[in-house]
């Protein structure tokens, strides 16, 4: 299913606790891992070294993606290596476009506070801005089950859940995963009992209804083992992340529509929310019309 994997690389913990299960990935899918580093143009990085003019952060870079490279080929996977100065996220996503892969692997960082609320991690930068489906792995978990066995995928009907269906469906068949499909009825919209009397049982439905079509979208693609859940939560985040340690997933398959603005960057969406918090591998899905 992954031809074309990309593994944006810098010496973080983070980076480092996650290079294993990158490599099983791209065994698993008998890929082409491109190793990047990005020297980051935010940081003055030029010394001089006796008569020598260099780039500490460009030659660093080209040490660390020798090392990744050299480890991965040492498993038979095949490489491609780049040191590219510039921002970080946007290089990762030009790259990614320009090189066309067909999958980015990140590690979330697990930052807390309100600097992440107001900055975002840049694995949450690259999830809004790339056309390409991007894999947030979190560190020091239990390492990424390859075939993935259970795979979780949130849906709502949207255009933009439709994207994240494909996507999940196209994986479990590929890794022959039972396939969870999920809807949550998400109960802080009822501000009082009379409105939750009133809407429950009629969103209860709509929700059935969505991963009922969802089921039969998934059976007819060729997925054999299917299983449907509605769930009632005052947070969708928390209803999928309840969900998912109920299973026992493997993988969330989640959309992401791209939003903007400043309640993104105070909120956060529910995608976001999920690549700082599930305690398992998240697949986020572009929309199919993001350029």
């Amino acid at each position: 299913m992954f031809n074309r994997i990309l593994f944006p690389i810098d010496d973080s913990d983070g980076a480092a606790a996650v290079r294993d299960d990158v490599y099983t990935l791209a065994a698993a899918h008998d890929a082409t891992l491109h190793v990047l580093n990005v020297a980051d143009t935010a940081h003055d990085s030029v010394t001089r070294i006796g008569d020598e003019v260099i780039d500490t952060l460009q030659r660093e870079g080209e040490t660390l993606v020798k090392e990744v490279a050299s480890q991965a080929a040492a498993q038979g996977i095949a490489t491609k290596t780049a040191v590219i100065q510039g921002g970080v996220a946007a290089t990762i996503t030009k790259y990614a476009e320009t090189a066309d892969v067909d999958l980015i692997v990140m590690p979330t960082q697990g930052r807390s506070g309100i600097e992440e609320r107001l900055l975002g991690s840049t694995t949450e930068r690259v999830s809004r801005e790339t056309p390409i489906p991007l894999l947030t792995l979190r560190p020091s978990v239990e390492p990424l089950s390859v075939p993935i066995e259970r795979l979780l995928v949130p849906t709502d009907g949207s255009d933009t859940a439709g994207a994240a269906l494909d996507a999940g469906i196209d994986l479990a068949a590929a890794d022959d995963s039972t396939l969870h499909l999920l809807s949550v009825v998400d109960t802080s919209l009822f501000a009082d009992e009379l409105l939750a009397e009133q809407y429950a049982d009629s969103l209860s439905e709509a929700a059935e209804d969505v991963v009922a079509d969802a089921r039969k979208q998934a059976t007819a693609a060729g997925v054999e083992d299917v299983i449907t859940t509605v769930h009632n939560d005052e947070s969708v985040a928390a209803g999928i992340r309840s969900c998912a340690a109920e299973i026992d997933a493997d993988c969330i398959v989640v959309g992401t529509h791209g939003r903007t603005g400043l309640d993104r960057y105070l909120l956060g969406s529910v995608t976001e929310t999920l690549i700082r918090t599930a305690p398992v591998a998240v697949l986020v899905v572009p929309p199919a019309d993001r350029e």
